[in-house]
């Protein structure tokens, strides 16, 4: 599939999830968050819901983690229109309360597409949510932020990097500092040669795998 054809099944995609009602979120949400950036970025992140300004302005990341996590990228001189941002659930969590499993089952599977029509070389797992689902492990993002890891995510070898959320980054300085730190390992994973097809592919953990919403896929590799 060239760069065109996805870029245009990505905005199906965006158009599917746009009306999506498959779990109670929609109920309460004001708008589907689907993601936005560089439709072939290599480089994508993945966080774990959106907040109450994202939910009204329809876009990932627009708060202060938002901020910071652009600033984290300046930091590596790229951003954020280099790479493409989502989040494991598409609509807000009320109260910003944690996802539940039932809402991350219904909505994998949008994200699972994402990955396989932008085909990142490497994904930044921001937070537990997002590392605990794309590693499919359930070890927690304090034992294995930083530590790169290969999976075969959308039929594609993909490297992996956990990450704190910047949002306790903004908590605690200790975090920023460690995820400074970790972004800069960021330039050489993009460089670094991957294995071919390295996990099982019958492997059940293995992940098959965003205003003017229909605007955010630009540029082209």
């Amino acid at each position: 599939m060239d760069a065109a054809t996805r870029r245009e099944a990505l905005v199906a995609l965006y158009k599917e999830a746009s009306v999506c009602e498959l779990c109670p979120l929609h109920e309460t949400r004001n708008r589907v968050v689907f993601g936005s950036g560089n439709a072939d970025a290599e480089l994508m992140f993945v966080g774990e819901a959106p907040g109450a300004e994202e939910d009204r302005q329809g876009l990932p990341f627009v708060g202060r983690a938002g901020k910071l996590l652009s600033e984290l990228l300046e930091g590596i001189g790229m951003k954020r229109e280099d790479v493409f941002i989502g989040n494991v659930l598409k609509c807000r969590p009320p109260g910003n309360r944690d996802p539940q499993p039932i809402e991350i089952e219904t909505c994998r599977p949008y994200l699972e597409r994402q990955v396989e029509l932008i085909q990142p070389k490497v994904i930044g797992t921001l937070g537990n949510f997002a590392t605990k689902l794309l590693t499919g492990s359930q070890t927690g993002i304090t034992r294995v932020r930083g530590t790169a890891q290969q999976h075969t995510l959308g039929g594609r070898p993909v490297l992996l990097l956990p990450l704190f959320h910047p949002a306790a980054g903004l908590r605690t300085p200790a975090v920023a500092d460690q995820l400074r730190q970790d972004f800069e390992l960021i330039p050489e994973l993009l460089s670094s040669p991957l294995l071919e097809d390295v996990d099982d592919p019958d492997d059940e953990h293995a992940v098959a795998v965003e205003p003017d919403q229909l605007g955010l896929f630009g540029g082209a590799r």
